[in-house]
């Protein structure tokens, strides 16, 4: 049941069906990245694109993710959380129906860019919810949630090397883009029949009685919120971007015909499964920010280590340190969102996850344009610099918190 404060609301919420739900709504998130990128050569060839329409295609899921956290976030409060993931379950189930029927270019685009709006949705509703929930224990909540998406990019890019295998499904072949992207189907449907029927809390800002002006004027009064959020530029650009370059990278470097650096993003996403999983109480045997400061460094090593990698297993360490010292980030950065700035609500929660979103959408290009000018050896120990910066910047507000009596989590009053 829901640790709520009011005892006949929490009767009537089952938090753990909640809970579950919302993390197979994640792996559907997931999913739909990992499969999209399989198939983005079937899109090549079956609708005829040039590079600049593939690019296109590619950019509609990552914009509407993030655009639709900005908006879906204060929606959290007028429609309520619960209509915020039933439109997200539409919008996946339609979304991968509408890929698979695709005519055209057009269609297809607008496909993507639904399944993306789906996916941002998931992660503006769920992500308050959790918080709303588990308001004792939301740091550790948001990073098991969180678990499931690299989880799901296993699931995701586990199902499609196994169908690649096949030559009824396989890449070029007339059914398998279709057969993968029905794949999405699976937990979009069960996480729609979850949620039928269940009662859904108001958000912890709603539920305090404070008003939506009251959350703006919050948000913007905060110099540390918006600390968080510049930081989340770096965070966000170091965890994903080079989730998007180290295969392409890996295959430049090693020469490797049989593009085996998938294999560094399905080790990298299993390993942060595992941590975040496994270990998810750790942010608060440290405190969120301490937590940042010390596994930045890690991630700077790994990114650093990778310039230098020449064989198969330097890569997988060197890659294990950078996934190792990202795992925790995301969620944390939620988290802190949601313990130090509990005013700014949904919103709040939007804002930086939103940002996140933009964050790796930017980080793609201006990775690939340090490719094309410097060559791929130079990519990712410039990346490298981020953590160091990360690491700096944590370990000031560390020490900030530490002469005002340590890390407090903020409550409603």
């Amino acid at each position: 049941m829901a640790n709520m404060a009011d005892a006949s609301d929490t009767q009537k919420i089952n938090a753990d069906r909640l809970f579950l739900a919302s993390c197979i709504a994640l792996i559907a998130t997931a999913m739909s990245f990992a499969i999209r990128g399989d198939i983005m050569a079937d899109f090549e060839s079956v609708f005829s694109l040039n590079k600049t329409n593939v690019g296109w295609i590619a950019g509609a899921a990552f914009w509407g993710f993030g655009l639709s956290i900005f908006i879906g976030g204060p929606l959290c409060d007028a429609l309520g959380m619960g209509n915020i993931i039933r439109l997200a379950a539409a919008g996946h189930i339609g979304g991968a129906i509408l890929t698979i029927f695709a005519p055209n270019f057009t269609v297809l685009f607008l496909a993507t860019l639904l399944v993306g709006i789906a996916n941002g949705l998931v992660e503006a509703a769920c992500n308050p919810l959790i918080a709303t929930i588990y308001p004792e224990k939301k740091t550790q909540k948001l990073t098991l949630f969180h678990a499931w998406f690299p989880g799901g990019i296993v699931i995701g890019g586990l199902l499609c090397v196994a169908l690649n295998q096949t030559s009824s499904f396989g890449p070029g072949s007339a059914l398998g883009w279709k057969v993968k992207m029905a794949l999405l189907l699976i937990p979009a449907v069960i996480y729609t029949v979850m949620i039928l029927g269940e009662k859904f809390p108001p958000t912890e800002r709603k539920a305090a009685g404070v008003s939506f002006s009251e959350m703006f004027t919050e948000t913007l009064r905060q110099p540390l919120f918006w600390l968080v959020w510049v930081m989340m530029w770096l965070t966000a650009a170091t965890e994903l971007g080079p989730g998007q370059w180290i295969t392409n990278i890996y295959n430049q470097v090693m020469g490797s015909r049989h593009g085996a650096g998938v294999l560094l993003l399905v080790w990298g996403s299993g390993l942060m499964w595992a941590l975040r999983q496994f270990v998810s109480g750790i942010a608060h045997k440290f405190t969120p920010v301490s937590l940042i400061a010390f596994t930045a460094p890690f991630a700077a090593v790994g990114l650093f280590l990778c310039n230098i990698a020449k064989t198969p297993l330097m890569w997988f360490i060197a890659s294990g340190l950078l996934y190792f010292g990202v795992c925790f980030w995301w969620p944390t950065m939620l988290g802190i969102t949601s313990e130090r700035f509990p005013r700014t609500g949904a919103f709040g929660l939007a804002l930086i996850g939103g940002t996140g979103s933009i964050s790796t959408a930017v980080a793609g290009p201006v990775m690939g344009l340090i490719n094309d000018k410097l060559g791929p050896e130079k990519v990712l120990p410039i990346w490298a610099i981020l953590p160091v910066v990360i690491c700096i910047v944590f370990f000031l507000i560390y020490l900030s918190d530490r002469a005002k009596g340590g890390y407090r989590v903020e409550k409603i009053q």
